[in-house]
């Protein structure tokens, strides 16, 4: 006779936005399993601030910079186990936040307009291989890839069709950009 093993419940996006915050860092919802992460460190939540800080004078009204928080990204059904990352930063419709606010839920992949990863020492795979091609599936159509290591780099991703996302060169001192909208970054600050 064998042990029974236990049932693994796997959760639907809204079950998931019912757990609400952990105690000790953070989680992830991948294909139903709760992936549980520590917090970052000082350095990274500097990164993250400090990156925002940058971005939100450059933005429209119509957009929101927001910190390390859930996104649905959307690639079940609603009633089906569901997939969310929490990126370090999103560029969204600010539209998004005000519908979360009446309604609940999450930030969905389809109301984000830029992700962005910020690179720690146990992520590096993480978020140049698994999150990006997540974020492709997803629709999510720029992908930013922070690098703190010296010197301080942005690799910036873009959907190109049916290919996922394709690469542009490596950033270090100043990353500008035209799309999705006229941007520049002073890299160098984000330490």
């Amino acid at each position: 006779m064998t042990a029974a093993q236990p049932q693994i419940t796997l959760l639907t996006i809204d079950e998931y936005a019912a757990l609400g915050e952990t105690d000790n860092g953070y989680t992830e919802l991948l294909e139903g399993r709760v992936l549980m992460s520590p917090s970052p460190a000082p350095k990274h939540n500097y990164a993250a601030l400090a990156l925002a800080m940058q971005l939100v004078p450059q933005l429209p009204e119509y957009l929101d910079v927001l910190l390390d928080l859930d996104v649905d990204l959307q690639l079940s059904p609603s009633d089906q186990p569901g997939w969310s990352r929490r990126p370090d930063l999103i560029i969204s419709q600010r539209a998004a936040r005000v519908r979360v606010g009446a309604e609940g839920g999450l930030i969905r992949a389809s109301e984000v307009l830029v992700v962005v990863e910020i690179v720690s020492p146990g992520s590096r795979r993480t978020d140049h291989v698994t999150k990006r091609h997540e974020y492709a599936d997803a629709g999510i159509g720029h992908y930013w890839i922070v690098d703190l290591e010296a010197p301080v780099s942005l690799l910036a991703h873009h959907l190109a069709e049916d290919f996922g996302y394709a690469e542009c060169s490596v950033a270090t001192g100043v990353f500008t950009t035209t799309a999705p909208l006229p941007i520049r970054l002073e890299l160098d600050r984000l330490l």
